[in-house]
Parts: structure tokens; sequence; C-alpha cells
């Protein structure tokens, strides 16, 4: 295998070949719009939380709106996401907090975004790169599976993998990394039988070089 810079930059290129329209798949008007669609899309796909929020956000779609809620009136119209009990009281409580204490904007730091209830690094991350354009790289399941397949990362932890991947990627082309990745991982390198044979990718992936071997052998 090549060195690791000059791979990430070649897996990097193929990639953005690959899926040139790589991208968030939320819909949203606001950065609030967005931070409320990511917080829904934990354990959930993309394409049900748009299905909620076209209508949710009829309704509802500025902090002042969900401070006003109970968890008793929001949860019916988010039921179709998993966790949606803990998710209703995240959204309100979130929303009060930006209404007091932030003066009714979304902040746009890493710390102040994760004091929100209910945001994580990785949600706090999507919203500073996507909502804010500023240089963030957000870890979720589809980019760690990527990275350690790859071996861009030794650790199974989010935010060591995000550390090791800043590491290697330019500051500006961070959020654009993290769409590719996970295009990739919902496209070819799925968590069960990743379709090795047909991916851009094989010749510079140590994990394609051995389940191609394995699955050879197996005939």
């Amino acid at each position: 295998m090549q060195n690791t810079d000059k791979r990430m930059k070649q897996v990097l290129e193929r990639l953005r070949r690959e899926y040139p329209r790589a991208g968030t798949r939320l819909k949203w008007n606001s950065v609030f719009e967005l931070l409320v669609a990511t917080i829904l899309s934990a354990q959930t796909t993309d394409n049900q939380v748009n299905n909620i929020t076209s209508k949710l956000f009829k309704h509802y779609n500025q902090p002042r709106d969900f401070a006003a809620l109970t968890p008793e009136q929001l949860e019916p119209l988010i039921k179709g996401c998993g966790l949606y009990r803990n998710k209703a009281v995240f959204i309100i409580e979130a929303s009060r907090m930006i209404v007091d204490r932030f003066g009714g904007r979304v902040p746009d730091t890493l710390e102040e975004l994760m004091e929100l209830p209910g945001v994580g690094r990785k949600t706090a991350n999507v919203v500073l790169s996507v909502g804010f354009g500023k240089p963030a790289l957000a870890v979720d399941t589809h980019v760690q599976r990527v990275a350690s397949r790859l071996g861009f990362t030794t650790s199974d932890n989010p935010e060591h993998t995000e550390l090791q991947l800043k590491s290697l990627i330019p500051p500006e082309e961070w959020g654009r990394a993290h769409h590719l990745f996970i295009w990739h991982g919902r496209s070819l390198c799925r968590s069960r039988k990743p379709r090795c044979r047909q991916c851009p990718l094989s010749d510079l992936c140590p994990a394609a070089a051995e389940y191609l071997i394995e699955t050879a052998a197996g005939g």
C-alpha cells in the first residue's frame, strides 16, 4: 500500500468522480430546521425524517414554536422516528436554550452546539459544516466503517476517528469528505456484504484485499 496521505488523496479523487452529487439528503430551509432534522435522523433514515419534517415544518419551524410545546404535543408529530419520545424532549429543551441563551439563533461553535440537549459531536459537526459552511467533519457509522476498512483510523471511537481523518484531509475538504464517505458506505461499502468487486477503491483498501481473498477461497 502507498503512504497514507497519498492514498487518502486518491480515495477522495475517486469518490468525487463516483458520487459527484454527494451531499446531505435532509431537507431544510434554515439552520434551525437542519438542527431539528439532524436530531431526528439518529437511528432513522433521511427519507423518513424528510417525510416527517415536510409536515412538521409547515406548522413549527422556529425555536420559539418548539419551545412553547410539551413533549406530549410534539411526540405524535415525530412518531415515525426511532426514539421519538427522547427526541421530543431534546428538541423542546434545545429550542428553549436557543431562545433563552442564544437570542433565538442557533450557535455556530462546536462547544456551544454541544451544550444543547440532544446534540452530540456528530450532530454539532453536521450543523457547522452543512448549516454554517465551517470546516467540520462529522463521523457517523458509515464514515467510521469506511475509514476503518480503508485503514485511515485505528480506533472505533468516533472522536478519535474524526481527528485522524482531519490530519489526512485539508480543512476545506472536511465537509465534502464526510458526505463522500457516507454515500460510499450506503452504496458499496455496506456493513454486511460489502460490494468490493464493484468498488472503485478496492486496490487502495486493505479490507477489500482480505475480503476478496476470503470470498475466492470460499468458492
